[in-house]
């Protein structure tokens, strides 16, 4: 009430007697109160300046002051924001490059005129010219790819670009190849990727060469993803700042996901449950079946634990039979190249690394399904430094975003298990004639399948 008389002063000050309705029922009362404060003798000397007489009248009838009162203020409260963008010159340095680039120019050239060209390369119909940068499309499906003018300088940054930094794991001739197909284009960049893998010194220094091994027995392949995951533990590298000696390994049989966690040498069972339930169950739940060593923390205590964590209270329990599919085995040893790739001059980093040797083992191409980990999972491909301002040539609408990936999910992992059904067909036959059976040990480690049941 103070607020609208101060507002009002100079219309009510000295006019004709007027009537405050209020929902504030004490204020009838307070003028003939023998017990004033203060600050309500500082009000009351002000109100004596205005001729009025105040009303009581309940908030529920008094509707439109109420609503008034109660009005959002139209300026709304700023608040300072940093706004970070990140920018790269590459693209720039494409578009500039072009005109040095005969073929290129001419295609771009016949595009803007509206011509048909045909090149020796391939037709202009896989063309297209969008923000000034030509684009090459294989299939409608098929993400545009920027084409890459011809210039030996900016070929190989783009290559090492994929290769040698950490996300690119200094991975072989195809993986490297398919990471950069992904994104750029150029005459004979198979060869080129070839060539540059061969002659990168790292990949030669710290390849492990093949080894003869035991005949491949491969599990069945599960229905959905993060149905069956293997996990495994390496141990013996040199002790990081948090006296980690070992990874804990977990791997989607389906995907080929991979988690590698670093760990102690006197890691427990109930602590590898602890990381399994925080790594894999609380992001995609519980798998039916466990493949795993007979190493002593995957015991009886480490299910219970798991349980535990899970907070069931069904009746579960689990059952196990040897089985082996080399899986595990086979990410460790990718994992351990891609380590000594980056650790090798300060081994004792190699847990600051982990994460990224992750991360670009799951952004490249498995062989057996044909999709990197990364796009099996999430349904996209991560945004690299070289995306960096890379202009969006739209393939489809956004509107139907959703119903297209949600279809091309099952598309994918319907390609994906035939792809690893005939990887298994072609490469048993093969891996049983070149690695011939080796006597077995009492001490050799078997692996064993777990599935749960309740």
């Amino acid at each position: 009430m103070k607020y609208a008389l101060v507002k009002f002063r100079i219309y009510l000050l000295g006019s004709k007697p007027f009537t405050v309705y209020t929902d504030h029922a004490s204020l009838r009362t307070a003028v003939n109160s023998p017990h004033l404060s203060d600050r309500m003798a500082r009000w009351l000397a002000f109100f004596a300046e205005y001729n009025m007489t105040v009303e009581y009248k309940p908030g529920r009838t008094n509707v439109i002051a109420d609503a008034l009162s109660r009005r959002p203020s139209e300026e709304e409260p700023s608040s300072l924001l940093a706004l970070s963008e990140v920018r790269s010159d590459l693209f720039d340095r494409i578009r500039g490059l072009y005109s040095l680039d005969p073929a290129l120019s001419r295609t771009i050239d016949a595009i803007t005129a509206g011509k048909s060209l045909s090149t020796k390369v391939v037709q202009i119909g896989r063309f297209t010219f969008h923000d000034d940068l030509l684009w090459y499309i294989v299939t409608p499906e098929d993400a545009p790819r920027v084409a890459v003018p011809c210039d030996p300088t900016l070929r190989a940054e783009i290559i090492r670009e994929f290769h040698d930094t950490p996300s690119g794991g200094h991975f072989g001739r195809d993986k490297t190849y398919l990471s950069v197909a992904r994104s750029f284009w150029w005459p004979r960049l198979y060869k080129a990727v070839a060539r540059f893998v061969a002659s990168c010194g790292v990949c030669q220094a710290v390849k492990a060469a093949p080894h003869s091994q035991a005949p491949l027995q491969s599990l069945d392949v599960p229905l959905e993803l993060w149905e069956s995951v293997s996990m495994d533990f390496i141990f013996g590298l040199p002790s990081d700042r948090a006296v980690n000696t070992g990874i804990f390994t977990l791997v989607d049989h389906a995907s080929k996901y991979l988690i590698a966690l670093p760990v102690k040498a006197s890691i427990t069972a109930e602590q590898s449950a602890r990381l399994f339930f925080d790594n894999v169950y609380c992001h995609f739940g519980l798998p039916s079946s466990i493949v795993s060593d007979r190493d002593p923390r995957f015991t009886s205590h480490f299910w219970r634990a798991l349980f535990e964590l899970c907070g069931t209270t069904l009746n579960m329990s689990s059952s196990d039979h040897p089985e082996s599919d080399g899986q595990t085995e086979r990410a460790n040893r990718v994992l351990e190249d891609i380590l000594r790739s980056y650790a090798l001059s300060r081994p004792k980093t190699w847990s600051s690394m982990l994460p990224t040797a992750c991360f670009a083992y799951n952004t490249s191409v498995h062989a057996s399904t044909g999709f990197t980990p990364f796009y099996a999972v999430h349904l996209k491909h991560p945004r690299l430094p070289s995306d960096v301002d890379r202009p969006v040539l739209s393939v489809g609408g956004i509107s139907d975003d959703i119903p297209r990936r949600t279809a091309a999910s099952v598309e994918h992992f319907a390609s994906s298990r035939e792809s690893v059904y005939y990887a298994y067909a072609r490469i048993s036959p093969v891996h049983k004639r070149s690695r011939p059976v080796r006597p077995t040990n009492t001490t050799e480690e078997i692996q064993t399948c777990i599935r749960l049941m309740t």
